[in-house]
């Protein structure tokens, strides 16, 4: 996966800690405690190296976990050993 390099560079933590930052920790959706910096436009193999995708503000919202799992999967989660970590991986919880 060409994303996973992506994720740990240190462009992307000061942009992701900048944008969190900026709406001061809060879920743009719903007002509660910010989890994940989500990327409207999602970052593929293809525009990876793109920074109008993967670095631009304008490209990015701060969600809560439940916000973030209704943006991708429609519903709440379905599962309880599952979530996603900071960088939008899924992991076991």
């Amino acid at each position: 996966m060409a994303r996973r390099p992506f994720y740990d560079s240190a462009a992307w933590q000061r942009c992701r800690d900048g944008y969190i930052a900026s709406v001061f920790g809060i879920c743009e959706r719903c007002g509660r405690p910010g989890y994940i910096v989500h990327h409207k436009q999602p970052i593929t193999d293809g525009n990876v190296d793109d920074p109008e995708i993967t670095l631009n503000w304008d490209n990015l919202e701060y969600l809560c976990l439940e916000c973030h799992n209704r943006e991708h999967f429609g519903t709440e989660p379905t599962r309880e050993d599952v979530r996603f970590d900071a960088s939008g991986q899924l992991i076991k919880a």
